[in-house]
């Protein structure tokens, strides 16, 4: 008999569950959430289905477990998902670079998901998951959301602890 492989957590399923924060007053499908992410409808089923494995949806996987997520987001993205600034590149701003943290932290060094679109030159980063880009573009709240995580994910201290106080103001409500 085979032994059923445990589902363990990637990248695309804290960038759903950000998605369905933002959408969580609203009417939402999965066939929705697949082309606002860039993502296929079939990549949704299965982020659902790992989240609620790991208990951080709940309501048949309609809603997020917000304290959980938070968690998530605060000890584990850090450490699941490390990300360093590497070479200099063309791209979309992220972490202290981009709203909301631009407005708080001066620094002379940008950071940027690398993309040939992007309008500011910066140390890149690569962005949790790559539709990311393509989303964000017709998405202001999950850009903000997700240039907020990449600041946990590469920033310094100051930056992690602001990013992560604005994420708990909007996620914890």
């Amino acid at each position: 008999m085979k032994k059923k492989a445990i589902p363990m957590m990637r990248p695309q399923d804290i960038v759903v569950m950000l998605k369905l924060i933002i959408e969580e007053d609203r009417s939402w499908n999965q066939i929705s959430l697949a082309k606002s992410l860039f993502l296929s409808q079939s990549e949704i089923s299965e982020s659902i289905k790992r989240s609620s494995y790991a208990r951080l949806l709940q309501n048949k996987g309609r809603q997020v477990a917000r304290k959980p997520f938070m968690e998530l987001l605060q000890y584990g993205v850090p450490y699941m998902f490390p990300q360093q600034p590497g070479e200099m590149a063309r791209g979309i701003p992220t972490a202290h670079s981009a709203p909301p943290l631009d407005h708080e932290i001066r620094s002379g060094e940008e950071y940027v998901w690398p993309y040939a679109k992007g309008h500011i030159r910066g140390h890149s980063i690569l962005p949790l998951y790559h539709s990311v880009i393509q989303a964000v573009e017709f998405d202001l709240e999950l850009y903000e959301y997700l240039a907020l995580i990449d600041a946990v994910r590469v920033g310094r201290a100051r930056e992690k602890k602001l990013a992560l106080e604005i994420l708990e103001s909007r996620i914890c409500l």
